[in-house]
């Protein structure tokens, strides 16, 4: 046993699901991602991290993910690169949200990483410095360290974080096909410029509930791309309709689907029709509930 390890000290996070309310792929860049502009929004489905210190790295997951490939363990080993940490972590990990679904679970993750072992480590790194590791693990990391609601710029290292009051009633269904994030960028054709998403009316009405407003908003260019592949995800889009969702949508790149709904009973019903898909009845988080980044389990 090493003696400068504190074995006793055990920190347990919340790593939330996002949704896209909004996402305009605007170009590609010479780095082979695409520059963006988005708002994202944290909901209250989790996955679970706990941290404890270790002679090592060891991430241990029900996910059978080879270490290179797992972001938790490239947030960890970056952290302690950059850190120059003796030691290590074990990092369990308890998979709520689905992968492949455009719901961001490996990137929460992965920002739940830096932040647990930024304490567990004691390293006082402040938010700057671990937004700026967080860009070079994932494009979507960063927002988890700065959500829970925030407007996503560049390939998604700019993060303005934005406040609307309340909370909405989402169902999320997943269809059971996986979709490559790097696959639907690539196979989308950036065309005419759009007009840009007014993001003080679209928090205002987020604010309200102005579900009117928002349903001619909201939009996904990678949406169409996907749908071709997959039609199953048009067809989740459809039944969320006629089930009484205010409007849908697919969550960034996708197969996830959102249907907003004026309550949880209403979404709970729609959920019936859904049997045999992914299905959870969730809420927006804001920052005036506490609901943000790094909350413990």
């Amino acid at each position: 046993m090493l003696p400068e390890l504190s074995v006793d000290m055990k920190i347990s996070l919340k790593a939330p699901a996002k949704i896209n309310w909004f996402l305009s792929v605007l170009n590609s860049r010479e780095d082979g991602y695409h520059n963006i502009v988005s708002a994202m929004q944290c909901v209250d489905l989790f996955d679970l991290l706990s941290f404890e210190e270790d002679e090592d790295i060891h991430v241990l997951s029900d996910l059978d993910i080879p270490d290179k490939a797992n972001l938790v363990h490239k947030a960890a080993a970056l952290l302690k690169a950059v850190s120059s940490y003796k030691y290590g972590a074990r990092i369990e990990l308890k998979k709520n949200i689905p992968v492949a679904a455009g719901l961001g679970g490996g990137s929460s993750d992965a920002a739940s990483a830096l932040i647990g072992l930024n304490r567990l480590w004691g390293l006082n790194f402040d938010k700057g410095t671990l937004m700026r590791l967080a860009a070079g693990i994932g494009s979507d990391v960063p927002f988890f360290l700065g959500g829970p609601l925030a407007l996503i710029e560049g390939r998604g290292e700019k993060v303005t974080e934005l406040n609307a009051e309340g909370s909405a009633v989402i169902l999320l269904v997943k269809p059971d096909v996986p979709v490559s994030t790097p696959w639907a960028y690539s196979s989308y054709k950036t065309g005419l410029t759009k007009k840009p998403v007014d993001i003080k009316l679209f928090c205002q009405a987020l604010g309200r509930k102005d579900f009117t407003f928002l349903r001619h908003t909201v939009f996904n260019d990678l949406e169409d791309v996907v749908v071709r592949k997959y039609p199953v995800v048009g067809e989740v889009k459809r039944i969320l309709l006629e089930n009484g969702a205010v409007f849908s949508l697919m969550s960034g790149s996708g197969s996830a689907v959102f249907g907003v709904f004026h309550s949880i009973e209403e979404a709970d019903r729609a959920s019936k029709n859904l049997q045999g898909k992914w299905c959870r009845v969730v809420r927006t988080l804001n920052c005036s509930e506490g609901l943000g980044m790094g909350n413990e389990a």
